[in-house]
């Protein structure tokens, strides 16, 4: 495709950076000037924000993620794009091995396929339950009824013991033998943002290009699963919110340390059983979705997106949900903004030629008329 320099922008475009950011800094001229949004604000009273863009930038950072929050005003695909372009400019210091999530410190964790799991459900915090009604009293909230709530929460909480981790649901269901039981894996994971995605791509390529994508992106294409466009109609064995420990082996002794933690969730779904390979007797099928921060509906969307491609690439792709190539090439929001975007860059060569060759087809129509 071709393009055409532009000369003399220079200060049309400082002149745009300059508006972009008199629209984020407009409101210290009316008669109430209201205070800079600060980051450990944005970090608290917007943390779904935060998480989404954690995700998509592909990078646990959550401060940053706010920072490119209120840059980018709000808008998640520029935020998740600053977000990566600060990340492609740090070292990689070392690799993790894989982590277990059965060690998660959970906030919250249920299942809907058992009413009653081992170690029991926990509602944790969710607006799932609550009414999606506005509360207007959010309108003019005063910094004392803000503070107030939190210390009067505090002081109701019961004192409860919760244990270090919870059992996996899953187990129990591999202990009756109704799934697959955990193979160990000695191929190394793929690392999509070193190697490109060229197709077939092992089960660990698809995983992180789905972690990493754009949460809309991703629960479209699950939807068009789940209403009928596939046969997947699976049930959550579990849902988890928690804080994950994270493992690095010690530069001294190798051995395994914890460095921290980071928030991440996690879901295990069970779909359709189905015969074994091997002859053996019909197993319930799983698909499986992580992800950074608090985002369950992306969770969800993954794994469910996770079974479909698995059936995808054992019978070949039935509908677009099980194609990985589509899936894939599809999911990522820095991907596809970058892309759309690129529309609005000058096209004045391309179009020009698409302007000549309509008028000449319309003059030789003419005169074959």
């Amino acid at each position: 495709m071709g393009y055409v320099a532009i000369k003399g922008g220079g200060r049309a475009i400082a002149g745009a950076a300059a508006a972009t950011e008199f629209l984020r800094t407009e409101e210290g001229l009316s008669d109430t000037p209201a205070e800079p949004l600060g980051i450990h604000a944005i970090l608290h009273q917007l943390r779904y924000l935060v998480d989404r863009v954690v995700s998509e930038g592909g990078v646990y950072h959550p401060q940053f993620a706010a920072l490119a929050i209120k840059q980018s005003l709000g808008d998640t695909l520029e935020a998740a794009f600053a977000l990566r372009a600060w990340r492609s400019t740090r070292p990689r210091l070392s690799t993790t091995p894989p982590l277990d999530t059965s060690r998660m410190r959970l906030i919250r964790r249920i299942s809907s396929a058992f009413k009653d799991i081992p170690g029991g459900q926990m509602l944790g915090p969710t607006p799932d339950y609550a009414l999606r009604l506005l509360r207007m009293e959010l309108m003019d909230e005063s910094p004392a009824a803000f503070r107030a709530f939190a210390r009067r929460w505090l002081e109701s909480c019961p004192e409860t013991q919760l244990p270090d981790s919870f059992p996996k649901v899953l187990d129990a269901l591999r202990a009756e033998g109704l799934l697959p039981p955990v193979t160990s894996r000695t191929q190394a994971a793929f690392d999509i943002t070193r190697e490109p995605l060229v197709f077939p791509v092992p089960r660990s390529a698809q995983l992180a290009t789905m972690a990493r994508a754009e949460t809309g992106s991703l629960l479209a294409i699950a939807y068009s699963n789940m209403r009928g466009y596939g046969d997947v109609h699976p049930t959550i064995a579990e849902l988890r919110v928690g804080y994950l420990p994270v493992m690095l082996p010690h530069p001294i002794t190798n051995e395994l340390t914890e460095v921290g933690e980071v928030l991440i969730t996690e879901c295990e779904v069970v779909a359709m059983y189905e015969a074994s390979d091997t002859g053996g007797k019909p197993m319930f099928t799983m698909g499986y979705g992580a992800c950074f921060g608090h985002n369950e509906v992306k969770a969800i969307s993954m794994a469910i997106l996770d079974r479909a491609l698995q059936k995808g690439m054992k019978d070949g792709p039935g509908n677009p949900s099980e194609d990985p190539e589509f899936v894939l090439l599809h999911v990522d929001g820095v991907d596809s903004m970058g892309f759309a975007s690129h529309y609005k860059m000058p096209h004045y060569v391309t179009f020009q030629s698409d302007l000549d060759r309509l008028r000449t087809t319309q003059q030789k129509q003419g005169e074959r008329a």
